[in-house]
């Protein structure tokens, strides 16, 4: 009997065989420094929050603003912070929404999500993410309604 080799291990970061896009390892390293930010003392979500905002792109950054002042008036009680090196916004230490460019996957949308501790359960089937284009009245009042249920 011939006895098989086994294949090489690959490598996330190596050669052409990579795992996670570098946009992915830029948003595992944005996580690991803010889980390293979070420990601090001094940990300022808002702050960190803001600038990601502001490093973002037209149009994303001024739905990622308005979202951001939707949420803060909606829901006071939602603590604003990082995560993946997006806006988002937590509850009891639990992420309840986000909001993604679409520059920082280079999609063609941004995204407004929702996670877990959001209580948006619906039967058997619900939405968990959003595509935005554009922030209207109607959908500001859209995302006002699925915050309020969100943290409710």
């Amino acid at each position: 009997m011939s006895k098989k080799k086994a294949a090489p291990a690959r490598r996330a970061t190596g050669g052409n065989s990579q795992l996670l896009s570098d946009e992915e390892r830029a948003a595992m390293r944005e996580t690991l420094n803010e889980r390293k930010r979070s420990r601090s003392s001094t940990t300022d979500g808002e702050s960190d929050v803001l600038a990601k905002i502001a490093e973002m792109v037209e149009p994303d950054r001024s739905m990622a603003e308005r979202i951001h002042a939707v949420i803060k008036k909606s829901a006071p009680g939602l603590t604003p912070r990082t995560f993946y090196g997006m806006p988002a916004y937590e509850k009891d230490g639990k992420v309840v929404c986000f909001f993604q460019s679409g520059a920082k996957f280079k999609t063609r949308y941004a995204t407004f999500g929702f996670q877990q501790a959001a209580n948006l359960d619906e039967g058997d089937f619900w939405p968990t993410g959003f595509a935005v284009t554009r922030i209207t009245p109607a959908v500001e009042k859209r995302i006002r309604e699925l915050v309020v249920q969100a943290v409710s």
